[in-house]
């Protein structure tokens, strides 16, 4: 019998599937009752679950990132899917196709570090060049920015996902510089390589995705010059001669101005031509691949518009035959 993913749910569905578990509390409701909250998925997407009159034991059948067959119903609420289970039981990662759960195959994985590690290598500035050098060579850091996702939910929330929305930037900010001739091609790559790159840090997949300690301490953008410090220090000691101070600094103005405001988290708006270029690319493509995340797995299949969606603050016209 084929597996029932999650944006295969409908409304009032019996379901007796295995997904990975995540962000699970035992929670008290107002009559004092214990019951359990968790996230499902697999490599569809997920869904919130709720288990009533639970306790200690069956909070402690299973961790965050473990496989669970769960037997339940599915049910609508506020506008979204949500899945009522009335049975837990813990499942061995070897008796799983691990491929239902990966939204990037490993070999998918290793075609976008390549087609990165080929765009770095092709940069022009020699002290741009022997800073990408320094990340490709750095083995650590390189598997883990493979791994990351690029956030915990909202968009690239998978393992790969980091990686896949910096290829895919490179390819969107190449296509514009041709346009915007004020705009440094190099220095805007290398913007897009490090935007992010404190998210090896501050995200974590070990047990489903979470924040680490660091990411809630301190976050990407802090992580992310950390970073740029360090290679700048072995691009150094691979010329063996200062790296650019001004250079550092575009870079890591960069890393803090992205987001574009204050209001979204950046301590400092784009002042430069590239600052501004990678903020909005980057925001478009955070956008574009919500979208398609939306309108993949809307549950209002009748309809030619999709359920509220709380990210954007607005519905989103799907057209067509609904």
């Amino acid at each position: 019998m084929a597996r029932r993913s999650i944006t295969q749910l409908g409304e009032n569905e019996s379901i007796n599937e295995i997904y990975v578990a995540s962000s699970k509390q035992l929670r008290p409701n107002r009559q004092g009752n214990l019951y359990l909250q968790m996230q499902l998925s697999d490599k569809s997407g997920a869904v919130n679950a709720m288990m009533w009159n639970a306790n200690e034991g069956i909070y402690k059948r299973f961790e965050d990132g473990d496989y669970i067959r769960i037997q339940g119903t599915s049910q609508f609420y506020n506008g979204a899917m949500q899945v009522i289970v009335s049975h837990i039981e813990k499942v061995d990662a070897r008796d799983v196709d691990e491929s239902d759960f990966m939204q990037v195959s490993p070999q998918r994985m290793d075609a976008m570090l390549k087609e990165l590690s080929d765009q770095l290598r092709a940069i022009r500035n020699i002290h741009l060049r022997n800073l990408a050098e320094c990340f490709l060579i750095d083995e650590e850091l390189v598997a883990r920015f493979r791994k990351s996702p690029a956030a915990v939910k909202n968009h690239h929330a998978y393992e790969g996902g980091l990686l896949e929305h910096v290829v895919n930037l490179i390819k969107v900010g190449k296509a514009i510089v041709p346009f915007y001739p004020q705009v440094d091609e190099d220095l805007l790559v290398m913007g897009i390589l490090f935007h992010d790159m404190g998210k090896v840090d501050e995200l974590s997949t070990d047990k489903g995705l979470a924040y680490s300690d660091e990411g809630q301490l301190i976050g990407h953008l802090v992580s992310g010059v950390s970073i740029v410090d360090r290679l700048t220090k072995e691009a150094e000691k691979l010329a063996g001669e200062p790296f650019p101070e001004e250079l550092a600094l575009r870079i890591k103005h960069m890393v803090v101005s992205h987001h574009g405001k204050l209001e979204y988290g950046s301590p400092k708006v784009p002042m430069t031509a590239e600052a501004l270029a990678l903020h909005y690319i980057d925001s478009l493509d955070a956008h574009m691949h919500g979208f398609e995340k939306l309108l993949a797995d809307d549950v209002n299949s009748d309809s030619r518009w999709t359920t509220y969606s709380p990210q954007f603050g607005r519905k989103i016209f799907k057209g067509g035959d609904a």
